[in-house]
């Protein structure tokens, strides 16, 4: 199922809906591996303010975050086909007015879903844990952070990472008391805006980001403080970035410029140039690894950490034929991937290792 997002605006008048689709038969795989069937609208639902992040927590519940500062659990009915609000946390996110008692709403960011518990990020550098059918959070820590968390993902069980807009990513673990992150990691030069991260499914030390410069960073959180690997990609913002959950060697971006990337990293892909052309299929580009990765277990190093220059060059295929406007959001199961663009479009991939 696919869950989106729809704004429709004229003047001051806004009114969004969190939509729940079906984008085929998931009980008949066709002879490629994909669902077939066509896309089929099952319910939506209002949703106060911009959605700014949506998440499945179950297969019946989903989560979305408010430009509003308020966090939503919507409960799918499948019986009719209907949508509801299950559970709700107003103001989780605000701006303290200055000088005043009073505070104003901030977005909520970004979220992240370990069923029953969920994180929440925002404008207000503030970090949340809540808990399904707890009324209240179970943690906030106040002024994590001086600047706008963008994005949040889970390590491991008790430990988190976020990405602000100063480019730096920071280590939380709540069986901690203090307010205090337990590692910090940053660009080095410019401050560059990080928007989106994403951990390696099956090492969790493995992480990828991107942000306002486009740039995939690729991150080993046990070795010092800056990227393993920087690598040119889009030509404006990245908005998000997925590792393949069953197929971590592949991973995918979209961005701002409208293009939409598959990047394959696995030791199957066959050494191409290293001339990298943009927007282009097939298109290969060097990485270069930082030294400090020279000391890690060579078993334990997956594709997006290797030194061996062979296996150093990833291959880049573009996903959609023709520049759109900017692709907003994307998520990958299995062969089939989708993306969002700003022209209330959804583009499905059935065929994403063909």
């Amino acid at each position: 199922m696919l869950i989106t997002i729809h704004s429709n605006s004229l003047l001051s008048l806004q009114e969004n809906s969190v939509s729940l689709w079906c984008i085929g038969d998931f009980g008949n795989l066709s002879s490629d591996g994909g669902f077939e069937g066509d896309h089929q609208l099952l319910c939506d639902i209002k949703h106060h303010g911009d959605v700014m992040d949506l998440q499945f927590l179950d297969q019946e519940r989903i989560v979305a975050a408010s430009s509003t500062g308020c966090v939503t659990i919507f409960l799918h009915h499948p019986n009719n086909q209907t949508l509801s609000v299950s559970q709700e946390w107003v103001g989780a996110h605000y701006h303290i007015g200055p000088g005043s008692p009073s505070y104003r709403s901030a977005p909520c960011t970004g979220i992240v879903c370990n069923s029953p518990e969920i994180v929440t990020v925002g404008e207000d550098g503030r970090i949340n844990l809540f808990r399904v059918d707890y009324k209240e959070a179970v943690r906030t820590i106040d002024n994590a952070d001086s600047s706008t968390l963008h994005a949040v993902t889970f390590l491991r069980t008790p430990e988190i990472l976020t990405v602000n807009s100063i480019g730096q990513l920071k280590i939380w673990d709540f069986r901690q008391q203090g307010n205090e992150p337990s590692q910090i990691l940053s660009l080095t030069g410019d401050r560059v805006p990080l928007h989106c991260v994403d951990r390696h499914p099956n090492q969790q030390h493995v992480v990828a980001t991107g942000g306002q410069d486009g740039m995939l960073s690729i991150w080993d959180v046990r070795q010092g403080s800056m990227p393993v690997s920087l690598l040119k990609a889009h030509e404006a913002e990245m908005w998000e970035v997925h590792f393949h959950p069953s197929n971590p060697d592949h991973l995918f971006t979209c961005s701002e410029d409208g293009s939409l990337w598959h990047w394959d990293a696995s030791t199957e892909v066959p050494e191409k140039s290293s001339l990298f052309h943009q927007g282009g299929r097939n298109s290969t580009l060097l990485a270069h690894p930082s030294s400090n990765q020279l000391n890690v277990n060579q078993s334990l190093i997956s594709s997006w950490l290797s030194t061996d220059p062979a296996k150093d060059r990833i291959e880049i295929t573009s996903l959609l034929p023709n520049r759109t406007l900017s692709v907003n959001s994307l998520d990958v199961l299995g062969s089939c991937l989708l993306c969002g663009t700003d022209a209330e479009a959804i583009y499905v991939t059935r065929q994403l290792f063909s």
